[in-house]
């Protein structure tokens, strides 16, 4: 199989541990990876001092680690994208335009509480169109 595996990232471990197992489902379907950031409002800090500054954005998240798995698994082409707007609703739209075979998204908040607030894992797995793999990112 080949086409596109679309992953979500934001800046937390648990959406990291998703990414790395796209990534690795990636590469076994000879597919490439597409990272995807999704936010509501952009909210960034500016680091430095004088003009030595660094800009640094939520909306970055899907850069950062697409850049980082990249230079992991060098046979593997990564790609990415940030989105404005929920990111149950950005994975979709996403997949949808790329023709996605497979989204990837983490786990958290599928127990406890977050299952009766809602996941984006629920929302994708109820919504998306093409397959969803839902990969174990709790620690325990």
């Amino acid at each position: 199989m080949s086409g596109v595996v679309v992953v979500g990232v934001d800046a937390s471990p648990s959406a990291r541990k998703a990414a790395e197992v796209a990534l690795g489902l990636a590469e076994s379907l000879g597919a490439s990876l597409h990272v995807v950031t999704a936010f509501e409002s952009e909210n960034s800090e500016t680091y430095g001092v004088g003009s030595d500054k660094v800009r640094i954005s939520n909306a970055d998240s899907s850069e950062i680690v697409a850049k980082d798995l990249a230079n992991s698994r060098p046979g593997v082409e990564v790609t990415h994208f940030a989105a404005r707007g929920k990111p149950a609703d950005s994975l979709i739209k996403e997949a949808i335009r790329l023709n996605a075979r497979l989204i990837v998204v983490g786990n958290r908040r599928m127990r406890g509480i977050g299952r009766l607030l809602g996941s984006v894992a629920n929302s994708v797995a109820h919504n998306a169109p093409c397959d969803v793999y839902i990969a174990n990112t709790y620690e325990d």
